[in-house]
């Protein structure tokens, strides 16, 4: 698996193609999330991290630097695996790599993601634990989680 880890003045024109034709998927024709909400304006400011095979990104995650999405702590965002791809693993493999990556590059940050209830496990094993109630983000459970280390 090769994972890629770029900021957004650094995506090919194919390579953002991909991510947002498996955003928009997955988040607008599987979730029916709208696009003002799936397209925030904060990706220019982001850390893409993907994984991509034939041409095309299986596996999607935004890093977003303190302040960005939460003020206390490093978020990790708009987290997916299209539908093809799914339960072969790629979801804890882009998780361990952004968690590696974060870690490094902005050094005893909190790291934090807000995770859609049904897939809290995947995070849980991760090293991701609760720390909020369940809450409602565009209309699907979701609860705040903070990566701790093991």
């Amino acid at each position: 698996m090769d994972i890629q880890i770029k900021k957004f003045n650094e995506l090919t024109a194919e390579e953002l193609y991909s991510i947002v034709v498996a955003r928009t998927e997955v988040f607008i024709c599987e979730q029916k999330i709208t696009s003002e909400n799936e397209f925030d304006g904060i990706d220019r400011e982001a850390y893409h991290v993907f994984l991509k095979e034939d041409d095309n990104t299986k596996a999607y995650l935004r890093i977003l630097k303190k302040g960005l999405s939460y003020k206390d702590g490093v978020g990790i965002g708009r987290m997916l695996v299209v539908k093809e791809a799914r339960r072969r693993g790629l979801a804890q493999e882009l998780l361990k790599e952004a968690v590696r990556f974060i870690k490094e590059e902005f050094k005893g940050e909190r790291i934090l993601l807000s995770a859609q209830l049904y897939v809290k496990d995947l995070y849980e094993s991760v090293g991701f634990t609760p720390i909020s109630d369940v809450y409602d983000e565009v209309g699907i459970p979701h609860i705040k989680m903070e990566y701790k280390e093991r």
